[in-house]
């Protein structure tokens, strides 16, 4: 009797050339997951899992994580307020659809290639290294605390964001800021009055992600001195005071889940 779908051979051909593509990555990688189930770890995961029940409530240590997941919220939005700052003129200068030059096939003189062609470049400069690799730098520099944190996420999403960005810019429907261009605006004009209206809901949508980003992003960074939610679970951890860990869990994922909450408003408000 006949496979009832046609396409069978060419789905097992490519699982199986996807696995014999994998198999040198996953030997390279060292990944051995049997490990897990290993009777020693077994019970090492057991007991530290029975610990989080039930998680920490008292008085003195909510008061401490209240006040370390604002701290938190506090870096992740300072260091996108930061990275906004210079995003938006790194946008200005990598963007062609908002250049005189892409208008009527204008060719661009050498210095405003030049200029364009350094920003993208310092954009995968900062989006290359990843925000844990700048705190761990700042740490050494600045101190342990929030500061390393808030820059190191500044840095690092200045490049994510005037990337995609620009991409998202390039994409919309150019009629609105060739006709300002063809008129005598300015970029500035051609972006708030032309390009970003047709992007608005996609912008602000890709900009509260990044934010929700950041938080987890904080968080990481707190285990390296950055100060913080991910500080106060680095110290619960090496204390293995896993009630104390479980509250700071079901913290973090309610914040994600109202960073979710918060996109989902503002993309409501804008279609």
């Amino acid at each position: 009797m006949p496979p009832s779908d046609p396409a069978w051979r060419g789905r097992i051909a490519m699982i199986l050339f996807a696995l014999i593509l994998l198999w040198p990555m996953l030997v390279l990688s060292e990944f051995k997951p049997w490990g897990l189930f290993d009777a020693q770890s077994l019970a090492a995961t057991g007991k530290f899992l029975a610990s989080f029940f039930p998680p920490a409530h008292s008085i003195e240590f909510l008061k401490i994580v209240v006040s370390s997941t604002w701290d938190t919220i506090a870096i992740a939005t300072m260091g996108m307020t930061l990275a906004l700052v210079g995003t938006i003129p790194m946008t200005l200068l990598v963007t062609q659809r908002l250049s005189i030059s892409s208008l009527g096939g204008a060719r661009m003189g050498l210095f405003a290639i030049a200029v364009r062609q350094s920003a993208r470049w310092l954009l995968v400069l900062l989006r290359s290294v990843p925000e844990l690799v700048w705190a761990l730098l700042l740490v050494r520099i600045v101190g342990l605390g929030p500061t390393a944190g808030v820059i190191a996420i500044a840095l690092t999403y200045c490049g994510m964001l005037g990337k995609v960005y620009a991409e998202i810019l390039e994409s919309s429907d150019a009629q609105a800021s060739n006709s300002l261009l063809n008129n005598g605006s300015g970029r500035i004009a051609a972006l708030l009055y032309g390009a970003l209206p047709e992007s608005a809901a996609e912008l602000v949508s890709y900009t509260v992600y990044r934010w929700e980003c950041a938080i987890r992003g904080s968080v990481v960074m707190g285990f390296v001195g950055a100060g913080g939610l991910g500080q106060r679970m680095d110290e619960s951890l090496k204390m293995m005071a896993g009630d104390e860990l479980a509250t700071m869990l079901i913290v973090f994922v309610l914040l994600v889940a109202a960073a979710d909450g918060v996109s989902k408003m503002l993309r409501r408000r804008l279609e």
